[in-house]
């Protein structure tokens, strides 16, 4: 799975396949996991598998079929991404979950009609794994895209910068939508080139769907290996899709259990602080299935970033009056110390509630550490450009010695020239047109934000490709300080800096998480041998799919709870959603004349942006990668501090636990069945969570239906 903390793209594919071969001292499951068969073991990942003189030469490898069900697959991966993104600010990768059901849906299909003539283009034929790869491409690109609406995009709804409600502004969405999503499809090609082709990266997450779809057309276990993979991820989703929906209905009874609130009604008055700061036990399938594919230490980063800022500072705060909370109940002493209130900015620095004081350590933390990373991790790569490219000997090469013919991909079937320069040139001008007559940009700042998109795709393409963790949403922040610091300089009205400050993020950000995306999906084809040309015209369509769904599903979510568009809420939405919060709480930061944070909030901030700084480097320099998996991962730490909801790295700590026990107990088993477990768990929970927005929209949700019996105060929970 490509985790991907909004807050990081923090791109827990991590661990999803542990897959890279040259990874195989830190991660033991690679092939295992993929189902691969023993020969493909050895496999130089950076090279495309071998021609096997035994496997019939696809005919038809872009078909509808193949488009269509990618594109479906792609939708379901979308709709659960705008729902968990909400929720904290993660997303998952749709590449394995669109190889595996792919082949589940497709494979017994095509045995069903003509393997010849016109109707094998479109409905039959054999199915094979370049066609496969199709299927993930639409699917990869359809499940994109969901970034926009869990960060940006509700910022600016948050900060009153839009219409009242996202129904109103729907043309204005899709145009936005548009312009980052096919921006970033375009300028993929040359990535690819770079990347994958020269520089030679492993991508671990798509490398390992690439085995995987080998090894499901595996003639001798292929089909055996598919029919257990896909029936555990098909069984997984229902029965966690049917218990997230009656979750709905009775929240604190087998959703949300409130231990604080509980010995609270029965004496034991004190512990209402454990309520208070959040502290209650949520039985969240998805984050439970996160974890299983995060692994112990982003997971345990998580949880130990949690007790940290919930169990040591928030609480310090509170007892030297640094901080605030705020009462929402006249009857019982419940406080909450997670609001985030925008309207009045003198209160950030004189009476900042806990959330909002450790909102800034958080997304500091998470800027450093992600750029230090980035930065430590290409530092050899450039030196080793330099010496390649930039000896006097490489200064005349023939033709005949250029990188171009480093590719293995007939020309034939690489994508032409024309078509992704033409299609670059368009999206920029439909770029430019739409920021400036929709968001009031002149051409040069429209031009900007299309610039630090190539630069943010090239740092998330090199990271991703190297260590599978995307920091690109935390990268793309730098955005916001770019442009503050324009918006300062020319003196533009508060409102129109912060639109200005949001609409350049949505451009940069988007463009290079769909960039990054793209181009570990044409890993995927490279090794497979897939025309990347029929990968394109894949991936375009499934954009297609990703504008209109993503901002469906953005609208129907705000409809069903408008509490993730209003800024004044008291803490009761059951959408923490955090990468909002970290968006506008920049954006409102540098454009107000003088910085709303708390001074105590802004040395925390900077020492241990520092500290992780330190840990990064000594990591990369100083201890052998064999440990280290000891180093905590700062990224998860930062991103604890900015989730209000402890619930979630409870539930991610379990669930390494346990993947890490079922691991050492039986690892066949863990091999088989350990991703697609951990996908139905995510996709489950997530599908759910759409259908019970769609039930509270139509008045037949729990909150007319349900019991509050086990919620704090007997309100509302869940």
């Amino acid at each position: 799975m490509t985790h991907s903390s909004e807050d990081g793209k923090y791109e827990t594919g991590i661990a999803a396949e542990r897959t890279s071969t040259r990874e195989k001292d830190q991660y033991d499951v690679a092939e295992g996991d993929s189902g691969l068969a023993p020969e493909l073991d050895d496999h130089d990942v950076t090279r495309p598998f071998p021609i096997d003189p035994n496997e019939p030469e696809e005919e038809y490898q872009l078909t509808v079929r193949a488009v269509f069900v990618g594109c479906c697959l792609g939708a379901v991966v979308g709709a659960s991404n705008i729902y968990l993104g909400l929720k904290t600010g993660f997303t998952f990768g749709p590449q394995l979950f669109g190889a595996i059901f792919g082949y589940a849906i497709l494979k017994p299909f095509s045995k069903l009609l003509p393997e010849s003539g016109l109707l094998s283009r479109f409905l039959g034929g054999p199915f094979g794994p370049k066609e496969n790869c199709t299927v993930q491409s639409a699917a990869t690109a359809a499940g994109g895209l969901g970034i926009l609406y869990v960060s940006a995009v509700p910022a600016m709804y948050r900060l009153s910068l839009l219409s009242d409600l996202p129904q109103q502004d729907i043309g204005r969405l899709i145009a936005l939508t548009v312009a980052a999503g096919f921006f970033g499809v375009f300028f993929v090609i040359p990535l690819r080139k770079y990347y994958i082709v020269h520089q030679k990266l492993t991508f671990p997450t798509p490398a390992a769907t690439a085995y995987t779809i080998r090894s499901l057309h595996n003639s001798r276990t292929g089909a055996i290996v598919a029919r257990k993979k896909s029936l555990a991820l098909l069984y997984t989703f229902i029965i966690v899709f049917c218990y997230k929906v009656m979750t709905g209905y009775a929240p604190g009874l087998i959703y949300d259990w409130h231990i604080g609130w509980t010995l609270y009604r029965l004496g034991f008055t004190s512990i209402i602080s454990l309520e208070n700061y959040g502290w209650w036990i949520e039985f969240t399938p998805a984050f439970f299935g996160a974890g299983m594919l995060s692994g112990l230490n982003a997971s345990w980063s998580f949880f130990g970033g949690a007790i940290l800022a919930w169990g040591i500072i928030a609480p310090s705060l509170i007892k030297n009056g640094l901080a605030v909370g705020l009462s929402v109940s006249d009857e019982y002493p419940l406080v909450t110390y997670q609001a985030l209130s925008f309207k009045d900015p003198v209160q950030y620095v004189t009476a900042p509630s806990p959330r909002y004081w450790l909102l800034w350590p958080g997304v500091l933390i998470m800027m450093l550490y992600s750029f230090a990373d980035v930065v430590l991790t290409m530092a050899p790569l450039f030196m080793k450009l330099r010496r390649d490219h930039f000896r006097p000997t490489t200064w005349f090469r023939r033709r005949g010695d250029d990188e171009e013919d480093e590719d293995e991909t007939p020309m034939a079937d690489r994508i032409p020239f024309l078509w992704w320069t033409v299609g670059l040139a368009l999206s920029t001008v439909m770029c430019c047109a739409i920021l400036a007559t929709q968001f009031n940009m002149n051409v040069g700042e429209a031009i900007l934000s299309l610039v630090l998109a190539f630069i943010f795709s090239f740092i998330g393409v090199q990271s991703s490709g190297v260590t599978d963790i995307n920091p690109i949403s935390t990268v793309a922040k730098a955005s916001q300080l770019i442009f503050g610091g324009i918006t300062k300089a020319t003196s533009l009205p508060i409102m129109d800096a912060q639109t200005l400050n949001l609409a350049g993020g949505v451009i940069s950000g988007g463009a290079a998480a769909q960039a990054s995306d793209m181009t570990g999906d044409l890993k995927t084809g490279y090794l497979l041998r897939a025309k990347p040309r029929n990968q394109f015209v894949a991936q375009l369509c499934g954009a297609v799919v990703a504008v209109f769904l993503s901002t469906g599903l953005f609208i129907l979510f705000t409809k069903a709870s408008p509490c993730i568009i209003d800024p004044n809420q008291d803490g009761s939405c059951t959408y923490g959603a955090p990468s909002v919060s970290a968006w506008a709480a920049v954006a409102v930061a540098v454009t107000s004349p003088r910085l709303p944070i708390p001074k105590s909030s802004g040395i925390t901030a900077i020492v241990l942006g520092i500290v992780s700084v330190l840990s990064v480097t000594i990591k990369h320099y100083w201890i052998p990668k064999k440990y280290h998996h000891w180093v905590p991962n700062w990224n998860a730490v930062g991103l604890a501090f900015v989730v209000p909801q402890t619930f979630y790295p409870i539930a991610m700590a379990a669930g390494s636990v346990y993947c890490y026990l079922w691991q050492k107990r039986n690892p066949a088993s863990y091999d088989m069945y350990m991703f697609a477990v951990s996908a139905g768990l995510l996709a489950g929970e997530g599908l759910g969570g759409v259908f019970q927005a769609l039930l509270a929209v139509i008045g037949v949700d729990g909150g007319k239906f349900g019991t509050a019996i086990g919620c704090p105060g007997f309100e509302f929970c869940g």
